[in-house]
């Protein structure tokens, strides 16, 4: 880590922190690494809370989440840990769980448009869970996936053809032609893939397009409750409803159609269960394949050494989404466990409706099951064992869709640009400040 990162985390995490108060980390993944550790080697369960970097990019969460990251909460820091915590039935993803009936009566009535995210496969426990899982999962096999290989690499050719004639027409050449990597590639290619899996027609796709880039425009920022969100969001739900009664007539060969025909011993997914799906399809699934694209060049373009590996041998482009998953994983931590029951954890007791936070960005550099954790390395022999995904029964169901997308996007990048490198100074980059790791912008020369 560069001394400028060291010195930054430091000033971070005073070691003259008084003993009984939280430690607090800034999402700053130039600062946080080195500030894990010390976290790490204190504590296997730590309290935390967290702030944003002043040298952050554009503000990635709303107020709400904000001041929720600010509170003081009980940390999972180890890698071993971090297991542990997410396949131990006694910690729940419901906030509810812990609740009285009369606590449960009292939150705040959930709007119409939003009750398909509210109680989704990423928030269920089992027995909910395990029926959600137990229907979707079969759409997301890596056999599943593997027949979209072709068409994903079709989009990804056809965005640098767009990023190419863009150049031209402004009259830049090769190798001084610019692109800004999120825009034009990192961004795009996910949200294409999806709609392209779901069976969004084509004359449709502008429309979606403005209504998702709403939805995630409200999970980077804005949040959903406003009016203007939450219109939008009832357009989009509208019109998904009108896509799913025209496909229950003429079905076809996409997703859509599969989560209303799947069933399984006489149980299938409800309107607002196949709602859900196609909302975390393109929330959660979208930016975080965003995130593992535009950390993923990053990474390469500031390792000179290890991009000319990869030059060399194009087969290690698996090794380059591995080692980015856990370098610079796009989440930092799991925020909202709750303790089921009363329970010890990592030497730490943790009471009945304790909020926990799981760091798989901590878990991930952890140097007792990462030699050298700070280096990124494209060979590293077992990268695939980071945590980037989660673990047990709430591991990502995207997770093939997204090392898919991150393999063909790598390789084709640096196939066709192999000139490509940073337009500005890397210093002057800016992580968005988010648990969610990435840059809103990252220009680059081609």
């Amino acid at each position: 880590m560069a001394a400028r990162d060291t010195n930054a985390a430091k000033e971070q995490l005073s070691p003259e922190a008084p003993p009984t108060g939280p430690t607090t980390l800034t999402l700053d993944p130039h600062v946080t690494p080195e500030a894990y550790a010390r976290v790490r080697e204190k504590d296997r369960v730590a309290r935390v809370s967290f702030t944003f970097g002043e040298d952050a990019g554009p503000a990635g969460t709303d107020s709400e989440f904000r001041e929720f990251l600010g509170r003081e909460h009980l940390f999972v820091t180890r890698y071993d840990d971090v297991i542990a915590a997410l396949l131990d039935e006694r910690i729940s993803s419901d906030p509810r769980t812990a609740m009285t009936p009369e606590q449960q009566k009292k939150l705040p009535q959930v709007p119409e448009e939003l009750r398909p995210i509210s109680r989704s496969l990423i928030t269920a426990d089992p027995p909910d869970h395990s029926r959600l899982r137990k229907l979707i999962q079969p759409s997301f096999t890596p056999r599943a996936m593997e027949p979209l290989r072709a068409r994903i690499q079709r989009i990804a050719e056809d965005l640098l053809d767009t990023a190419e004639r863009a150049a031209a027409e402004r009259g830049e050449s090769r190798p001084e032609r610019r692109m800004d990597l999120i825009a034009e590639f990192a961004y795009p290619l996910p949200v294409t893939v999806i709609s392209d899996m779901l069976g969004i027609p084509r004359e449709d796709r502008e429309r979606v397009r403005a209504w998702t880039e709403n939805l995630l425009g409200g999970n980077r920022g804005r949040g959903l409750m406003d009016a203007e969100s939450r219109a939008k969001w009832r357009e989009f739900t509208d019109y998904l409803r009108r896509l799913f009664v025209a496909k229950r007539k003429q079905p076809a060969d996409d997703m859509i159609s599969q989560l209303l025909r799947i069933e399984e011993d006489g149980d299938k997914l409800n309107e607002e269960e196949t709602l859900s799906t196609v909302f975390i399809l393109y929330l959660a699934g979208h930016v975080t394949t965003v995130n593992l694209i535009g950390n993923g060049v990053y990474a390469l373009l500031s390792h000179p050494e290890q991009l000319a590996k990869l030059k060399a041998n194009p087969g290690l482009v698996k090794g380059v989404v591995e080692e980015t998953l856990r370098y610079w994983g796009p989440v930092e931590f799991i925020s909202r466990r709750i303790a089921k029951e009363e329970l010890d954890m990592a030497g730490t007791h943790i009471p009945k409706g304790e909020p926990m936070m799981v760091g798989l960005a901590s878990a991930n550099r952890d140097p007792e099951r990462f030699p050298h954790p700070d280096v990124f390395d494209i060979t590293r022999p077992e990268a695939d064992k980071h945590v980037a995904f989660g673990k047990g029964i709430h591991i990502c169901i995207g997770a093939p869709l997204a090392r898919m997308e991150g393999q063909i996007a790598f390789e084709t990048l640096f196939r066709r640009m192999p000139e490509l490198r940073l337009a500005i100074p890397s210093e002057e980059l800016r992580w968005s400040n988010s648990f969610l790791r990435g840059f809103a912008k990252l220009p680059v020369l081609f």
